[in-house]
């Protein structure tokens, strides 16, 4: 049974149209802004952690001391 021209003709445009979203997400997705600002967010979410965020502290608050201490010396 033959098709009718004109519901190929639309089914051609829906896809057509489909494909073109697909490809406009997926720009979004791999555009490296889009990509860092993932990463940002990730990286925040994690240091607002207080296992993290107080280790950093504490680790940071060490070095320190081992510097001063140092310099003293």
């Amino acid at each position: 049974m033959a098709r009718d021209p004109e519901n190929i003709q639309r089914e051609i445009e829906k896809t057509r149209d489909a494909l073109a979203e697909s490809l406009d997400a997926l720009a979004d997705r791999a555009n490296p802004k889009t990509l860092i600002e993932g990463s940002k967010e990730q990286i925040a979410e994690k240091l607002a952690d207080p296992k993290i965020k107080y280790t950093l502290i504490a680790v940071g608050t060490l070095v320190g001391l081992v510097l001063v201490r140092s310099i003293f010396r």
